[in-house]
């Protein structure tokens, strides 16, 4: 196990080291995966394996967070977790970690799945490439937040991102709706993939 561990360069326990180098995604494709209840990845597909970097076998059964990056505010996942638990589907703008600890930024929005007893068994999470000016944007609160957690906690940078949301009479997503200039339901017709007139109009933005 070690030779096969070493020959891969699987580090199983430490995450990569972030280096200032983007990569840029294809607007064209979708990068998606799937996760239990607890987020633990049961699927990725191809297109996640060659940006992240990683191979399946070293992504099943691991947490999602495997391709969290440092420099996302931990609050804006505890946002998504909260609407995710009460079964709310919702769209955020991330910022992921690939293997050689390049970044990748995307627009990504969540499928739930339930059961016949309407328990939540799984979540697939849809990625595409974010557009930039949303990015500038979005880049700037998040170090700020981030700052916040670092020098107090979680708590207060939350307490202080919802204080910021509540100023502007509006929510998550339709923050992250209003940087990029669109509806919010604008942004949720571009991922179903039943409504391919809403996906060309949107994507000119995406590239």
């Amino acid at each position: 196990m070690d030779s096969f561990l070493k020959k891969h360069n699987i580090k199983e326990s430490n995450h990569p080291t972030p280096i200032n180098e983007e990569i840029i995604l294809d607007p064209t494709k979708d990068i998606m995966s799937k996760t239990d209840s607890k987020g633990i990845i049961e699927y990725a597909n191809d297109y996640f394996m060659t940006i992240s970097g990683y191979d399946e076998f070293e992504l099943m059964g691991k947490p999602h967070n495997v391709i969290r990056h440092p420099d996302m505010p931990k609050l804006v996942f505890k946002v998504m977790w909260e609407e995710l638990k009460k079964g709310n589907s919702i769209f955020a703008l991330v910022k992921n970690l690939a293997k050689d600890g390049r970044y990748y930024w995307v627009l990504v929005s969540f499928e739930i799945r339930k059961d016949e007893a309407g328990e939540i068994v799984s979540y697939y999470a849809h990625r595409k490439a974010a557009p930039r000016q949303a990015i500038l944007k979005i880049e700037k609160l998040y170090q700020k937040l981030r700052a916040i957690e670092i020098n107090q906690n979680v708590n207060v940078a939350y307490k202080y991102f919802i204080g910021l949301l509540e100023e502007q009479n509006t929510n998550y997503e339709d923050y992250i709706a209003s940087i990029m200039q669109v509806e919010t339901n604008v942004i949720k017709a571009y991922f179903d993939t039943e409504k391919p007139k809403k996906k060309s109009f949107l994507s000119r933005l995406f590239k």
